[in-house]
């Protein structure tokens, strides 16, 4: 049975109103904030990701399994190379191995990975 929900992904890190402020850029969504806890929505509110700021975080290794990624964001964009050119100049980094033609992965700014993807 189905419940009426609004999905949320919540991401761990160091300093989560840096990494909100990367999202909310990269999507042109907005913020909201109390300690320790960013939320970054569109402006319709139709759904949420929440960054939670925890001491001694370990961002993940990709492709690695030492510290496994445990999940990631998939952004569909119109164009791979312009999309790329925007998160990299907002503080992504394009990770070493690129296992796909369709996609890319980089790591955001606290070491999350995340896939842009062709339209």
């Amino acid at each position: 049975m189905a419940i009426a929900a609004s999905p949320s992904v919540v991401l761990d890190c160091p300093d989560a109103p840096a990494l909100a402020a990367f999202y909310a850029e990269v999507l042109g969504w907005k913020t909201t904030s109390e300690e320790g806890w960013v939320d970054i929505r569109p402006d319709d509110g139709s759904t949420c990701i929440s960054f939670q700021q925890v001491e001694n975080y370990r961002a993940p290794e990709w492709p690695g399994q030492t510290v496994p990624q445990q999940m990631h964001l998939d952004l569909v964009v119109p164009d791979l190379d312009a999309g790329e050119a925007a998160v990299l100049d907002l503080g992504a980094t394009k990770a070493d191995v690129q296992p796909g033609t369709t996609f890319r992965v980089f790591l955001d700014p606290a070491g999350h990975p995340f896939c842009l993807c062709a339209a």
